[in-house]
């Protein structure tokens, strides 16, 4: 596996992998509504609530910007879902990463890592 992403581990520290989905707008989430289960959505707002009716389906969340005290990273929380905020991604495009397999790591503390499976 190649470590793409690096940021803050904001919620659970279960290790997950999922299929990868940049969601951009509301259209992109009611695209799940049927298919959501484990997969790792990838936002750019961390104050996101359109996540909210397919979140408790989600393996684990990713966001581009904010801390540990933003929205999703709360949500996701009290969800016990995996996230990471303020990542660091090694693409410049996350919707490159749609459909392609991922795993969420942490070092056991604040780090958290996403890989891109080959």
């Amino acid at each position: 596996m190649e470590k793409i992403g690096e940021g803050l581990s904001c919620s659970s520290k279960t290790e997950v992998s999922g299929e990868a989905v940049y969601i951009k707008t509301i259209d992109d989430v009611i695209a799940l509504f049927d298919n959501a289960s484990g997969k790792i959505c990838i936002v750019d707002d961390a104050g996101i609530t359109t996540l909210s009716p397919i979140l408790s389906e989600l393996a684990g969340t990713i966001c581009t910007t904010g801390g540990p005290g933003s929205h999703l990273a709360i949500v996701s929380r009290e969800f016990g879902i995996p996230c990471i905020m303020a990542i660091k991604l090694k693409l410049k495009d996350p919707s490159n990463l749609n459909g392609k397999k991922v795993s969420l790591k942490h070092d056991g503390d604040s780090r958290g890592f996403l890989y891109l499976h080959p």
